[in-house]
């Protein structure tokens, strides 16, 4: 990162750094456990839940490069290898081995609440004090909220017709 870069940046980039890759293992995780349970997904309105969780996949792949880029600006390094995403994870994964679609939007619904609760915390990290990151991470954050009420709305549609 260039020298004016890195004078704006008014925390601990080591810090910062970390929190990013925990991050970043976090969106690589969300967009192969959303990847995978729209391949699998079963039940009513499944065709909406494939579609709803392909897109919140390609998201989650375009945060992780959203990260990866803010990562190699400061100077850091993405995690370069899968098994270093789980040993970093803040949310962790869920394996969609029940395909029920109920199962797979509160599965989905619980990694989105770990999401918005990271952004947040990454956003009050760096507020008034990083502008990149924080409009970043703002970025995501907004996603993130979205997502979560996507898959609620869808989730009680679902309940609503076995009513």
């Amino acid at each position: 990162m260039g020298a004016k870069g890195k004078e704006i940046v008014g925390v601990d980039v080591k810090k910062l750094l970390k929190l990013l890759n925990k991050a970043y293992a976090d969106e690589w995780l969300a967009y192969y456990q959303y990847w995978v349970g729209a391949k699998l997904a079963k039940g009513p309105m499944r065709e909406v839940v494939a579609r709803e969780l392909e897109e919140h996949a390609s998201d989650e792949l375009k945060h992780a490069g959203m990260l990866t880029g803010r990562i190699m600006q400061l100077g850091g390094e993405p995690l370069l290898a899968p098994q270093d995403w789980y040993k970093n994870t803040n949310c962790g994964y869920d394996a969609p081995s029940n395909p029920k679609v109920n199962v797979l939007l509160k599965q989905n619904i619980k990694g989105e609440r770990c999401a918005i609760f990271v952004y947040k915390k990454l956003a009050e990290f760096v507020k008034d004090k990083d502008v990149i990151t924080y409009n970043m991470v703002l970025d995501i954050l907004k996603d993130e909220v979205e997502h979560e009420d996507d898959l609620e709305t869808i989730l009680e549609d679902i309940k609503s017709m076995g009513r």
